[in-house]
């Protein structure tokens, strides 16, 4: 028997996973893809939160490693998860679903400044919230911004969508014998240092007991199996 449904949840969407196969900026055909995943929940009543990255446009970390400083290399990935967020704001309004973009960045021109009760009451007025420019801070990822976020609003869980259809001992595309997990705990993720998500933020999850989903997003209907608690990919709590 499936478990109950989340009522709110926070989707982490890596800026990776907009680019499809192009390697680079933003694949139409995939937002639209991920736009009718996320439209597809909001209409079964779910409260829907998404924390987007910016790595298919500016990855901070990799320019700070070729010497640029760590502080205006992490600012530049802010702005970056800035566009991904107008971009799929743009095509979720298109199908119907009422949006909203926060920012931990202020520039009222383009979203409004994050404001947790405003956050909040987006939600409980149906509209799907859209968290850009991470936690504002140097130094965190976004990773740890949607942990935050989740905690922050109250969510019921964290679905970490990805390119595979969960958490395995290797990379399963260079490892043919990578070993998946089905259940992972907080602490075994960071004793094996797994991969999934960095360390403050699966620490977050764990201090506020806030299960992690990891799941396959190219394949249309994971995210609804999810949010019903089917059995998929790999949990983490």
């Amino acid at each position: 028997m499936a478990k109950a449904r989340k009522k709110r949840v926070v989707l982490k969407l890596s800026g990776e996973a907009l680019m499809g196969d192009a390697g680079y900026g933003i694949d139409p055909a995939v937002n639209i893809s991920i736009a009718d995943q996320v439209k597809e929940i909001h209409k079964e009543g779910i409260e829907v939160s998404i924390v987007i990255g910016g790595g298919n446009i500016f990855r901070g970390l990799k320019a700070a490693t070729a010497g640029m400083d760590r502080s205006t290399a992490d600012y530049m990935g802010m702005l970056a998860t800035v566009l991904n967020g107008l971009a799929l704001q743009d095509i979720l309004e298109k199908s119907g679903v009422n949006t909203r973009v926060l920012t931990a960045i202020e520039m009222h021109e383009l979203a409004e400044p994050y404001i947790r009760r405003r956050a909040v009451r987006h939600l409980e007025k149906g509209r799907v919230v859209i968290f850009v420019a991470g936690t504002g801070n140097p130094y965190f990822t976004t990773d740890t911004a949607a942990a935050l976020r989740a905690v922050e609003i109250d969510a019921e869980m964290i679905l970490k969508a990805t390119k595979v259809d969960g958490v395995y001992s290797k990379d399963p595309v260079k490892h043919k014998g990578a070993k998946k997990f089905s259940r992972l705990t907080y602490m075994e993720v960071l004793r094996k240092k797994l991969k999934v998500m960095d360390a403050t933020a699966v620490s977050l999850c764990m201090d506020n007991n806030l299960p992690i989903v990891v799941f396959n997003i190219k394949k249309k209907g994971n995210l609804k199996k999810a949010v019903l608690g089917q059995k998929i990919g790999t949990v983490i709590s």
